[in-house]
């Protein structure tokens, strides 16, 4: 058997070290090298022939994000960040991700995490994952689409009023989400007569990095959603980390109900499935339900509760862009999704859906 080649990155040779010996615990990993910055790391690629490479965001010399865009662009290798969990790691992180690395694990203690095997099962999972990803040096296309509240008023001319129920829109995705979310979110006009609802699988400490990156690119306004918030048409709300994202309903406005003490479902919290079950139970609204790239089939289990009243148009991710095909792929075996987009269509196929009303 042909084992996994991993390029290990990090200025700490202590990190270097354990993070060796953690991925080799696994006998289809070989770590084929370390670097000590990303300088390092460009000259040992051509030597090495790594498969994937795990590379520090905060590294002297050269750091990761410029040896992220070096590596994508002469290279086209999956990387995994390994991040700090500090406000300039969040958002460095998040910037890596978006600029094309494929996911990223957090140092559960700083740049010199002594507990650093709490994330061992996690980095190994990864790896493999991402092994034999080809990744490509690409931005996420931003383009605009006509503002929904004028085509409304020409819907609505033709629609009786009852047709054109209260509506929701909400997204799960998991590895190579951030970048698949610039995508959808940045390419919805401000108009829309709709709230957001995300999942995107992240640990505590990288969602709000993630949100205010969003709400710069978008027209919307996107923030880390709040417990007991009200929920409002043209904004966008990211499950924080740790937390399960619900909707609770009081009289004809609906509030967020973030949930730290349901245990992870399928490993997750926050969870698609569970933000999913929880606004199949809203009456009265036409739900536009998104389940993009990640690994797994969170989101399959959730999305057949939302198709039980019949209010809810689904769509997935195509295989062609997703970095992982997974949980597009199960919620596609249930047969009901019904639109299998590219993910630079998504944000069309959402406001279509807005307009004629589900």
């Amino acid at each position: 058997m042909n084992k996994i080649k991993v390029l290990v990155v990090d200025d700490s040779a202590f990190m270097r070290k354990i993070l060796t010996d953690l991925l080799q615990d696994d006998r289809s990993i070989e770590v084929v090298g370390t670097a000590r910055n990303g300088q390092d790391a460009l000259e040992k690629i051509p030597r090495f022939n790594p498969d994937v490479i795990t590379l520090d965001v905060e590294m002297p010399v050269m750091d990761g994000l410029e040896t992220l865009k070096e590596i994508i662009r002469l290279h086209g290798l999956p990387v995994i960040m390994v991040s700090s969990v500090t406000q300039s790691g969040a958002k460095q992180t998040i910037e890596a991700m978006q600029q094309g690395a494929i996911d990223f694990i957090p140092k559960p203690s700083g740049s010199i995490s002594l507990d650093i095997h709490k994330v061992q099962n996690d980095l190994i999972e990864k790896v493999k994952t991402v092994s034999g990803i080809t990744v490509k040096d690409s931005s996420p296309s931003i383009t605009a689409i006509e503002d929904p509240v004028t085509i409304n008023q020409r819907e609505r001319a033709s629609r009786n009023e009852e047709g054109d129920g209260k509506k929701l829109i909400a997204i799960g995705t998991s590895t190579g989400g951030p970048k698949a979310l610039v995508d959808v979110i940045a390419n919805l006009p401000k108009g829309i007569a709709s709230p957001v609802l995300i999942v995107q699988h992240m640990p505590v400490g990288f969602t709000r990095s993630l949100a205010e990156r969003l709400n710069k690119l978008s027209e919307l306004h996107v923030k880390e959603a709040e417990e007991n918030e009200e929920i409002v048409n043209g904004t966008v709300y990211i499950a924080p980390g740790g937390y399960h994202l619900k909707v609770r309903e009081n009289g004809d406005r609906i509030y967020v109900e973030l949930d730290e003490h349901t245990p992870p479902t399928k490993g997750h919290r926050p969870s698609v499935d569970e933000m999913f079950m929880s606004i199949a139970k809203l009456k009265g609204y036409q739900k536009i339900a998104v389940i993009m790239t990640g690994m797994g089939a969170d989101g399959s289990k959730g999305l057949l509760s939302l198709k039980e009243d019949g209010r809810t148009i689904a769509i997935a991710e195509s295989e062609e862009t997703c970095v992982v095909f997974g949980m597009p792929k199960a919620a596609i075996q249930t047969n009901q999704v019904d639109e299998i987009v590219r993910v630079d269509e998504i944000s069309h196929r959402i406001v279509h859906h807005l307009n004629v009303g589900g």
